[in-house]
């Protein structure tokens, strides 16, 4: 719990309403107040403002002040009002009935039991209550009101002997729970009215280490508010969630997009302002030049005036970034190999502006991406991969850096591909199999599809429900006793329509290749096959082998070009034992059908 100044705070005074309002404050981190949830009207200009723990004290001030209900929800989000007792009796007892001693109630203090037609418990008033020993939690912090409750308890029976054993319930009760609980302080950390919002930043780090992290978008959301030079010039406080909804529309109409996150926009905007203070510091000859970043501290350290200049181009950028990724035959979110790799792509597109249009541009910029899925760099640790990026590809795009030793982006230089990969690349799980299948449809010859013989574009892949699927069918390697890893590997699938997947079938290629070619012109369909780099002929010879070793080949080629480097060939007669080694995945293309299981028109 982390409180700032001088207001709501998490003691007793806090739950009520200071006498007497206190002087406005200027505090060098201005922040946007607003009542804990349910409270009384206070001062508009609080001295204490509590950022850190606050729906903990939300809940403990509805359960524990006024009429104690608290307004919640179910585990199906059903809203719904609570309120809490305390058996008297049970609280007295061993720790496990004291945790048995807290009742939650409906906060009408009724139970209903059969279908709400009858009445379990009624504690909706005093005397209830009393019969039943269940304090409210509201009284029991109120101490003007928690003793005569006690009193009335102790009174409530004629029997001596009762009222004998009541009587030592109230002074053990009064003793052991309502005097500790009503002197108990609740830990804080008090934060002087000078303290700057990076320091606000670190104790908010600090103190929820262990627990569920502060969402950065939200943090953030309190600092922009209380922006004081905004506030001067607008006239109000900017609200950082309806600037979100700016960048939310354009991620609407962009499919592509569609996981693209806050957090994502905010290491974006982080990266664009940091790179821009690094550049400042070095033309300034800086010993020591800040780093380009888009660490937590580093986002909860931004100045509202500088996440401004930067957003909005971040923002524009968008549409180029998913034009940018329907070019690489990337249509769907679920297809993105690495979604942190958007966030590079969106901060280059917005270092590079139009160039990033240009082909000689786009041609290194595709590089540096095939260069990261196929290497399969951005699995984690972005943070400094996406400064290294910015800091490094826009000039190497434009040609800018020097030929030599290190002239090429960490990405590219660093970047690997074993061929032995492809045999252990069986499911989207993997960023290789999205690019590998990606760039299977964006080869220089339209990659088109065998029986609607249209090319496979963005237009095209939803309408004809796209996806990858096995070339030598998953029922007839089963039968032929191919092995799984060789069967399931990106190697043995290709993109082609559920329409061409259900006449192809579960039979041997030299059958429905004959299938295939009913209608078409000679040698139609081998140009079709060919485009999605198999040769023809291996699959009319139906020998699996032959044709898996060709289509290796074909894929290294398509691989090299893609990277522009080459493969490390360390495919041998032992490397069905070693892609073995790998775990065999659950094959997440649509299933081999034959056109005679379903009634689809041929």
């Amino acid at each position: 719990m982390v409180i700032i100044g001088f207001g709501y705070c998490c003691t007793r005074r806090a739950y009520g309403r200071a006498e007497h309002p206190a002087p406005r404050l200027t505090f060098k981190s201005r922040f946007k107040p607003r009542p804990v949830e349910g409270s009384p009207a206070v001062f508009a200009n609080p001295e204490l403002l509590l950022l850190d723990g606050q729906q903990r004290t939300t809940s403990m001030f509805q359960a524990l002040t006024g009429d104690g209900i608290v307004e919640t929800e179910d585990d199906r989000h059903k809203k719904m009002s609570r309120k809490y007792y305390v058996d008297i009796r049970r609280a007295l007892g061993s720790p496990r009935d004291q945790d048995a001693a807290v009742l939650s109630i409906p906060g009408n203090g009724i139970v209903l039991t059969d279908f709400g037609r009858r009445v379990e418990l009624d504690v909706s008033v005093q005397e209830g209550q009393i019969e039943h020993g269940l304090m409210p939690f509201s009284t029991l912090f109120d101490r003007d009101a928690a003793m005569p409750w006690l009193f009335a308890y102790m009174n409530s029976v004629e029997a001596i002997e009762e009222r004998t054993l009541r009587m030592q319930v109230v002074q053990d009760f009064t003793t052991r729970v309502l005097t500790p609980v009503s002197n108990y302080s609740v830990p804080a950390i008090e934060l002087g009215n000078d303290t700057t919002r990076e320091a606000v930043a670190t104790v908010f780090e600090k103190v929820n280490v262990g627990g569920m992290p502060l969402d950065v978008f939200e943090l953030l959301t309190a600092t922009f508010a209380g922006d004081n030079q905004f506030y001067e010039e607008h006239g109000e406080d900017f609200r950082l969630a309806e600037d979100w909804k700016a960048t939310e529309d354009i991620v609407a109409a962009h499919p592509v997009l569609k996981d693209f996150r806050t957090t994502d926009f905010l290491m974006g905007v982080s990266v664009l302002v940091t790179l821009e203070e690094r550049q400042e510091a070095l033309r300034r000859q800086e010993s020591k030049p800040p780093a380009t970043s888009a660490r937590r501290e580093d986002i909860l350290a931004m100045r509202l005036s500088d996440y401004l200049r930067w957003a909005e181009r971040l923002r524009t950028a968008l549409p180029a970034v998913a034009r940018h990724l329907h070019s690489l035959h990337i249509h769907t979110a679920k297809d993105i190999p690495y979604k942190s790799q958007v966030v590079s792509l969106a901060i280059v597109h917005v270092l590079l502006g139009v160039h990033a249009e240009e082909y000689p541009v786009r041609e290194r910029l595709n590089q540096w991406f095939w260069c990261g899925v196929l290497g399969e760099q951005y699995g984690s640790t972005i943070e400094g991969k996406l400064a290294r990026d910015a800091e490094q590809v826009p000039d190497w795009a434009l040609g800018l850096r020097p030929v030599g030793r290190g002239s090429q982006p960490d990405i590219v230089g660093r970047a690997q591909f074993a061929e032995t990969r492809l045999g252990s690349l069986r499911s989207r799980n993997s960023a290789a199999y999205k690019g590998i299948y990606a760039l299977l449809m964006a080869q220089e010859t339209p990659c088109r599809d065998w029986k609607m013989d249209q090319i496979i574009d963005h237009s095209s892949y939803q309408d004809l429900k796209i996806d990858l699927h096995h070339i030598f069918p998953k029922q007839w390697c089963i039968e032929n006793e191919i092995p799984m890893a060789w069967r399931e590997s990106i190697v043995n699938k290709t993109p082609l329509s559920r329409r061409t997947n259900i006449q192809i079938g579960g039979v041997s290629p030299a059958i429905y290749m004959q299938k295939l070619d009913a209608g078409l012109a000679p040698g139609r369909l081998d140009s079709l096959v060919s485009t999605h780099a198999i040769d023809p002929l291996t699959l009319r010879a139906g020998k699996f082998e032959i044709f898996f070793l060709a289509r290796l080949e074909s894929l290294v080629a398509l691989i090299e070009k893609a990277m522009g480097k080459s493969v490390n060939r360390d495919w041998d007669e032992n490397v069905e034992d070693e892609v073995a080694q790998f775990d065999v995945a659950e094959d997440d293309s649509e299933d081999d059908l034959d056109v005679d299981q379903i009634n689809v028109p041929s």
